[in-house]
């Protein structure tokens, strides 16, 4: 062997990664444990809706495998936003080195270590995480729910009895039965429509996608398996009028035998109203209603596209995704007047189980000018796999279950108090342009009259 080829091997052998080096032995206790502990534990633990627990040697040695596989391919842990895309706070998103890790780890047998070495688990908070809520909801009736069948979205009111306006700095969702919940979306209405839907056909709530959608509702957030509250940034808050009820939209997954869920909900109040208002920036708006979404059966790349043009400098805080089984791929990019880009999100495999808030890590300012482009994507062939009909069938825009909408949402407020009129104007004006399409295209008559 010549000199150049042994100092070639010799370079290239310092410069392979430290899990596959024959000198290092991966074991729990060291490397694993770290990570298994801190990115898993949190919906993976005693009282979690998750289906096994991993908070020991023993629980992640027999799901080793499995573990390897879905890291792997990142099925888990459950994070949806491309990567580069966008800066987000609170990832849930595994290093390339923690998943190899993970991989030489079960290759090579799954040894545990120096037990003494493995770290202590996360101290996981059972009350309150933020502290005592200013207020405690609980669903006046528990639902019940049979022990098989398909997952069950239904919608509940919840009074709150509210004499004065409030503004809403966090919500902390406790579920009765976790095991049974996997995500529920928060909305206030304050036209009491909605009250008067729940227990219409003899049990508590209503059925459908749509709950909090009234002439006068709004968002509070929402809860998903393995989040943790958090309250919105300093100096912002969602409004929570006097007098307004609770909707809480809840997604169950059954589990095999009868369970009854009736909710808790802690709510946080600011101590005064926000300096700006916190406004979502639609598009396409109300959910895509007037973009003629039309999907016929077995196609699978069905496109829509819409923008909207800020028409005052805003500042960006979080963004967030809409749609129901069929979507696919969801991608939203800011364009600023002087033609520089800024991605805002991109879903590439949309999932409608995780529904999550997307806060930036450092908030910016667009200005005036900016347009924000979003593309849509729904697969409605046999191939996707959250396909809910077999075999697919044409799918218009709706409220139900198996209909179809979508949007993405940025949530922003007014670089100056003074421009919050002109810009909540404007986005009134694309929800009426919107709802004419809708009347145009027949989606509202179809709306009226119900499941074809």
């Amino acid at each position: 062997m010549s000199r150049n080829v042994l100092l070639l091997l010799v370079c290239g052998a310092s410069l392979l990664p430290a899990a596959s080096s024959p000198e290092r032995t991966v074991t729990f206790a060291e490397q694993i444990a770290p990570i298994i502990f801190t990115q898993c534990a949190g919906c993976h633990h005693p009282g979690e809706a998750a289906p096994f627990n991993l908070t020991s040697y023993d629980d992640v040695k027999k799901r080793g495998v499995l573990i390897a596989a879905v890291t792997k391919s990142r099925y888990m842990p459950p994070w949806h936003a491309a990567a580069g895309f966008g800066e987000f706070k609170d990832e849930r998103r595994l290093t390339d080195e923690q998943i190899a890790l993970i991989g030489q780890w079960v290759k090579d047998g799954m040894p545990q270590g120096d037990a003494a070495k493995t770290p202590a688990l996360p101290h996981f908070v059972e009350g309150w995480h933020l502290g005592k809520p200013d207020l405690i909801v609980t669903m006046p009736k528990a639902f019940s729910l049979p022990a098989k069948g398909p997952d069950i979205y239904r919608n509940f009111v919840v009074p709150l009895n509210l004499t004065e306006d409030k503004w809403v700095r966090a919500v902390e969702f406790h579920p009765g039965t976790r095991s049974v919940v996997h995500h529920t979306l928060f909305a206030y209405d304050a036209s009491g429509t909605l009250r008067k839907r729940d227990g219409a056909d003899g049990q508590p709530g209503f059925p459908g996608m749509d709950g909090g959608r009234s002439p006068r509702s709004g968002s509070l957030g929402g809860w998903a398996l393995g989040a943790t509250p958090v309250p919105l940034a300093d100096g912002l808050a969602f409004p929570l009028p006097k007098g307004a009820d609770l909707v809480l939209q809840e997604h169950f997954h059954l589990t095999g035998k009868p369970e009854t869920e009736q909710s808790t909900i802690g709510i946080y109040f600011a101590d005064k109203a926000p300096e700006r208002r916190l406004m979502g920036i639609q598009v396409p708006a109300i959910f895509g209603v007037g973009a003629h979404l039309d999907i016929p059966a077995g196609e699978n790349a069905f496109t829509i596209h819409d923008s909207f043009v800020v028409p005052v400098d805003v500042k960006a805080w979080a963004m967030s995704a809409h749609a129901h089984y069929l979507g696919k791929d969801m991608k939203a990019v800011a364009t600023r007047p002087d033609g520089t880009q800024v991605p805002l999100l991109w879903i590439p495999d949309w999932d409608f189980a995780w529904q999550d808030r997307y806060p930036y890590k450092q908030p910016f300012v667009l200005p005036k000018g900016t347009r924000i482009d979003v593309t849509l994507v729904y697969d409605n062939s046999s191939n996707n796999p959250h396909q809910p009909s077999n075999p697919p069938k044409r799918v218009w825009w709706g409220e139900g279950s198996f209909d179809e909408m979508g949007s993405m949402t940025l949530q922003v407020t007014a670089v100056r108090k003074e421009d919050e009129r002109v810009l909540g104007l404007a986005l009134r004006a694309a929800g009426g342009k919107a709802l004419m399409a809708a009347a145009g295209d027949g989606t509202l008559r179809r709306i009226r009259q119900g499941p074809q």
